[in-house]
């Protein structure tokens, strides 16, 4: 069903170039890993748009590490481990809480300005609580743009670097493996021309797959690229039935689906019904903190019990002053739109958000395909188990981006491969869709409707049976961007809905109405791998 190719060429109608390392994406988990592995090869970073422009530069919240006093890594690995809802991978989990701190001074030593508060004591690093974090140890910058600050200060180390070489408006189309199933590089589209890199070791930093819905925090570029690339080159990818909502988007007439951060409910927000009630401590006792999956779905039951399409955030019961300067951002954007959050209250909803699980990695970044390796959101590291704890994301970036700069030392030392041409087959088959049309919207609606906060048997098998129609496209090779990125959003939303419906059980992020208790024969993985099949792996 799956082509290994999803791009019409000819091999020697393709530039080659050649590199130590590529890393495909940036954002904090793209940037940070090339930084720490310039520090010994040579690295070529491919942007699918600018240099800037990710997922990390709209993260809101902030970052979580253990370092106030009160708080420790244990603490921060509790509430990991309670978050994830019995899925996290323990050792992963130790090692993110206990090196995190570390790391995240490594940021500022890099120059990310974290915002800081003074008392009695003098000055010292300014830190928030956000859902499910038993201590307050959210690091964020500028308020409530602590993504763009981090992205800020990383692009400046890295267009500095004499061994960094960035590639803009690159389009990552597949990666390139011998016979032996080694990864040797990636082909990809510029300028309406295919290059090739070959390298020693490559990264995947291709952010999520927020764009398989309809309503999402996440920028255009995120079109599920890196985990269908990787699956089609044989790597394995788990965990894709625990998609995050996040519970609080802007969902006002005009308005994108602008994210609320989850902080602004630190800060002591409440969630009202249209009625004007406030609802969450009937449905938790963390209330407005409960873990995101317990808010997301308490919001959604609270719209269908109203009949509603929204429900309000309400933060005008705190001074204007600590609003303004704690959420500039939010607060100017939403005042673009008439809404001022001094005064209003603000229509949210849930919408996609994070993908906890991707391409299942190792305690060092490194897939099952040899010299292949994933950060980020496309990856799977086992931290995040069935429900991410909010900002750990983050943190999770450059726990891992480190270890895995680690591992391509280490191996550079010991061995070189050979580099590999192109195979020489020629992938020129027919699109069977020569129009644009408006499937990928359609996909959206279907994952949206079928496959969101709450899901059935019945929902998950008419999204099957709607998105079969499209089954025969992943047979065929294109050339347009807009074919590829839907290529990659239907192998990810095929594969999602797949694992949502073997999973008859409800845990973090996945709801069935139909299962809705966690059950102990579930405490499981869902594992995919092309020309294998489901694999199954006890936790």
């Amino acid at each position: 069903m799956f082509s290994r190719f999803i791009a019409n060429f000819k091999a020697e109608d393709v530039t080659t170039q050649d590199t130590d390392v590529v890393v495909i994406g940036t954002g904090i988990a793209g940037m940070y890993t090339a930084l720490k592995i310039s520090e010994y090869a040579n690295v070529v970073i491919l942007c699918k748009k600018g240099l800037t422009e990710s997922n990390t530069n709209r993260a809101q919240g902030g970052i979580a590490a253990a370092i106030a006093e009160g708080d420790s890594p244990d603490l921060h690995r509790e509430d990991t481990m309670m978050a994830g809802a019995g899925l996290n991978d323990l050792t992963a989990v130790e090692v993110l809480a206990n090196e995190g701190p570390d790391l995240v001074n490594d940021l500022i030593r890099l120059g990310t300005q974290f915002d800081t508060e003074h008392d009695a004591e003098g000055e010292h690093l300014a830190l928030t609580r956000e859902g499910a974090h038993s201590r307050r140890r959210i690091l964020h910058a500028n308020g409530d743009a602590t993504g763009a600050e981090i992205v800020r200060a990383l692009a400046v180390q890295v267009r500095k670097n004499p061994r960094i070489t960035v590639i803009e408006d690159a389009f990552a189309i597949d990666l390139i493996t011998s016979e032996h199933g080694s990864c040797k590089g990636v082909l990809y589209e510029k300028g309406k021309r295919l290059h090739y890199i070959r390298s020693q070791a490559t990264v995947l930093a291709t952010g999520g797959a927020g764009n398989m819905y309809r309503y999402t925090s996440n920028p255009d570029v995120t079109t599920a690229d890196g985990f269908a690339m990787a699956y089609r080159a044989g790597a394995r990818l788990q965990d894709l039935e625990f998609i995050q909502f996040h519970p609080t988007t802007l969902n006002y007439p005009g308005a994108p689906r602008f994210l609320i951060s989850e902080a602004v409910r630190g800060e002591g927000a409440v969630l009202r019904n249209i009625a004007g009630e406030r609802f969450m401590p009937a449905y938790h006792e963390l209330a407005e903190l409960a873990p995101r999956d317990i808010v997301a779905r308490a919001i959604v039951s609270e719209i269908e019990k109203t009949k509603a399409t929204f429900i309000y955030l309400d933060i005008t019961h705190q001074p204007e002053e600590l609003i303004k300067s704690r959420f500039p951002t939010i607060y100017e954007f939403c005042l673009q739109y008439g809404l001022d959050l001094t005064t209003d209250w603000i229509p949210v909803a849930p919408a996609a958000h994070y993908v906890m699980g991707g391409v299942k990695t190792d305690l060092y970044g490194e897939t099952n395909v040899r010299r292949l390796f994933a950060c980020g959101e496309v990856s799977c590291t086992g931290v995040h188990g069935a429900n991410r704890l909010a900002s750990n994301s983050l943190s999770e970036a450059i726990v891992f981006g480190k270890r895995i700069a680690e591992r391509i030392e280490a191996f550079l030392q010991t061995e070189t491969g050979d580099f590999i041409p192109l195979p020489k087959t020629e992938h020129v088959m027919k699109s069977p869709i020569d129009k644009i049309d408006n499937r990928r919207l359609h996909l959206q609606k279907v994952m949206v409707r079928h496959v969101g906060v709450k899901r059935t048997r019945d929902s998950l098998e008419r999204a099957l049976s709607e998105l079969g129609k499209y089954v025969p496209m992943l047979s065929h090779t294109y050339s347009r961007k807009s074919d590829w990125e839907f290529i990659n959003l239907l192998t990810s939303a095929l594969l999602t809905t797949q694992a949502a419906l073997l999973r008859e059980e409800s845990r973090g992020g996945h709801y069935r109405n139909d299962f809705p208790k966690a059950k102990d024969s579930w405490l499981k993985h869902t594992i995919f791998q092309k020309d294998v099949g489901v694999i199954e792996e006890r936790c």
